[in-house]
């Protein structure tokens, strides 16, 4: 996405019109933990910290984030197990690691349900009033947690340790890392990987032990976790898109005055506009070229092999996991 001097002046005129709405703020003071997975440097992690410093501003430093990056608090699923519990405010997790907890979850987990091109529709049903986001404000409500942010993960692409990749063909027998995510799953069976779940956080281990030889995600969160290190190819796939998903504690969030919940929300929409037109752009620029200046082979795969990835992976009734279906 280019970002233009006319998106840069809209997003600041809209963070100080909010800022100016509830600079006012005269309820208590709350402090949260906000724990995430994505390491230092990332996109990720730049949006959650645009969001703890938002909500200082707006509210003079009567509500604070406390932020835990790079799943120092555990994985995926311990921090959404944290914020059911309520040991933790609020958890971060990608939306395939959602599928543990919901299966509605594994919607954004089906390949190529979207595409960049279709991006600007999909912020505006995500965001406050659409109907994606109602819709999934429900789905988080009947398991104890209230979404707060969506933050952007973006499209993740195949990438292997010694097999140069192009079309489905290359992944063949290789053995692929995949989230719990049965739809993930699903998807290196049909392009006829090994499908190997693995948390996150043992990523780089598995990959420098051999235990796994290829794995699916952006290039930004594989190169902030050194990933590249380890790799030598990879292909331009974009087989599915996600995002990295802030689910409070229900109880604790109803909890909170409205003048609060306000503040919170105004606060997360300003971080994830930034997110999406200033610092997950860059992000993907420099760590693409950090790939290939670290040795990474990229193939930017042709229509005909966009094509075929389409056709491997297209979804039916036969295939997709119990439960999922909607009516």
């Amino acid at each position: 996405m280019k970002v233009t001097p006319l998106i840069m002046s809209s997003v600041v005129l809209a963070m100080s019109v909010s800022t100016a709405a509830v600079a006012d703020y005269s309820g208590p003071k709350i402090k949260m933990k906000l724990a995430h997975p994505a390491p230092p440097g990332s996109h990720i992690t730049a949006a959650y910290k645009k969001f703890a410093d938002l909500v200082k501003e707006k509210s003079d430093g009567r509500i604070r984030v406390q932020l835990f990056p790079g799943s120092v608090l555990g994985s995926d699923r311990v921090m959404i197990e944290g914020a059911q519990r309520g040991t933790l405010e609020i958890g971060v997790s990608s939306t395939p690691n959602l599928a543990s907890f919901t299966p509605l979850y594994q919607v954004f987990d089906l390949p190529y349900i979207t595409s960049p091109k279709h991006q600007e529709k999909l912020y505006k049903s995500l965001d406050k009033g659409g109907p994606l986001n109602s819709y999934l404000e429900k789905v988080a409500h009947d398991i104890g947690l209230h979404p707060v942010m969506y933050a952007e993960y973006g499209y993740r692409n195949f990438v292997s340790k010694d097999r140069p990749l192009n079309g489905p063909d290359s992944l063949s027998g290789l053995k692929m890392r995949t989230t719990d995510s049965p739809v993930d799953v699903a998807v290196a069976k049909a392009l006829g990987a090994n499908p190997a779940p693995i948390s996150w956080g043992e990523v780089y281990t598995a990959l420098q032990q051999g235990t796994i030889d290829a794995e699916g995600n952006t290039f930004d969160l594989m190169y902030g976790a050194k990933h590249h290190e380890n790799l030598k190819y990879a292909v331009t796939s974009a087989h599915n898109y996600g995002m990295q998903v802030a689910m409070a504690n229900k109880k604790w969030w109803d909890g909170l005055p409205e003048e609060a919940q306000q503040l919170i929300e105004e606060a997360s929409q300003e971080a994830v506009t930034y997110q999406r037109t200033v610092a997950y752009p860059e992000d993907q620029r420099k760590s693409r070229q950090g790939m290939i200046d670290a040795g990474v082979t990229i193939h930017e795969a042709t229509e005909e092999e966009m094509a075929q990835y389409r056709q491997l992976t297209r979804p039916s009734s036969t295939n997709l996991p119990p439960g999922f279906l909607l009516n």
